[in-house]
């Protein structure tokens, strides 16, 4: 094989060229779903995604001769650091060909970029936080992912343990079959003791998403989001712009009737959002680096809408304020959410992801019947 490179990011043509490489590393892999493309320029472009503006990022591009045969990012992401009060670096972005060397020298980049500066450890893969895409898949290799959740060879596990890295956390992905439910099926009795003393209280109103008010509900959602995860491990607050580029994304594939809000007084202590698994016909579509956008979101809207080809959904967001916690709204958000899927032809749920400490979040998906079908795992490296 010709000698190998690494060299920076530095052009368009190298954005083009790094974000490219997936699909010849899972051009044979039946399970991966390719994104859109210009999707994935635009989030690696500094003018385009908030997070640069409180962070440094480094893009590598592994080469043998001409052949991009590797990519990783590296990056110091100032928010995280004190937030968590904590000094490390972070990798992510990583994709290499079947090439052990490739892989270790795209690693040992990321490790000496963080270390000249002054990182104490590095953390990943992350693309760019725990609020984005996170976690190398360690188990559960033979479904797809579902929508914004990471997909890997199993390599990687090796090429990654291999170079030093041990687990910093777990991330558990919860499966459940709804369609128990259906045909006269009972939901767990704990969960309808629960759902019915909540309502025979009356104080917690839950309700739907307001799309017509569209830009006042993320004003409610931030607040409770940057409030009800603060203490869960990793966790950084998303700045207003992050937070405002997260909510016009997921206008675009967000479904009312699976997005709810809690309140007590009109006052709001909780979301829920949960998402259809647009991923299932996203794979169908397979749009490529040259696919034209237009054919693309055809294909996409005749898969989903009218060859019905979505039949999981994905509990993306679940958070009750701390004050609040302990009351059953997370089991109402469940019930709720299961009942409106069962109406809409889910056969499948996905609650990810979950730290695997966090048993107040885990416990009522367990009590529902759902079971830990996939993990993903966050490494560290000490510097």
């Amino acid at each position: 094989m010709p000698p190998l490179s690494i060299q920076t990011v530095a052009s368009t043509e190298d954005r083009r060229a790094f974000v490219s490489l997936p699909w010849r590393v899972y051009q044979d892999d039946p399970h991966w779903v390719p994104p859109l493309f210009s999707e994935r320029m635009a989030f690696i472009d500094p003018a385009q995604h908030p997070f640069f503006e409180h962070a440094e990022v480094e893009f590598f591009l592994a080469k043998r001769g001409a052949e991009v045969v590797g990519t990783i990012a590296a990056f110091s992401n100032y928010r995280h650091n004190e937030f968590q009060n904590e000094n490390i670096g972070f990798f992510g972005f990583f994709d290499v060909l079947d090439d052990p060397e490739a892989a270790q020298v795209l690693l040992e980049t990321a490790e000496n970029w963080a270390r000249e500066r002054g990182h104490d450890a590095i953390r990943g893969p992350a693309q760019y936080s725990t609020n984005e895409e996170c976690g190398l898949l360690v188990d559960g290799f033979d479904d797809p992912p579902r929508i914004l959740m990471t997909y890997n060879p199993r390599r990687y596990v090796g090429y990654i343990e291999n170079q030093g890295y041990t687990k910093a956390m777990d991330l558990h992905a919860y499966a459940l079959d709804t369609d128990i439910y259906a045909d006269g099926g009972k939901f767990p009795e704990k969960l309808i003791r629960v759902v019915e003393k909540i309502k025979a209280k009356g104080d917690i109103q839950i309700r739907k998403v307001d799309l017509k008010h569209f830009d006042q509900e993320v004003e409610r959602v931030k607040k409770i989001y940057n409030q009800s995860w603060a203490r869960n491990w990793g966790f950084v607050p998303m700045t207003d712009a992050e937070f405002d580029r997260m909510g016009e994304e997921l206008r675009q594939v967000l479904d009312p009737d699976m997005t709810f809000v809690a309140e007590i007084n009109e006052e709001p202590i909780g979301v829920s959002i949960t998402l259809p698994d647009l991923n299932q016909p996203l794979r169908l579509s397979y749009p490529g680096p040259k696919t034209p956008e237009w054919l693309t979101m055809v294909k996409l809207v005749w898969n989903w809408k009218i060859r019905r080809q979505v039949t999981w959904a994905r509990v993306l967001i679940l958070g009750v304020l701390q004050e609040h916690r302990a009351r059953g709204v997370d089991a109402l958000f469940y019930y709720e959410t299961a009942l409106t899927a069962l109406k809409k032809g889910i056969k499948h749920a996905e609650m990810s992801w979950i730290l695997e400490n966090n048993d107040a979040i885990s416990r009522p998906i367990r009590v529902m019947g759902g079971e830990v079908y996939k993990t993903y795992r966050f490494y560290e490296k000490v510097l």
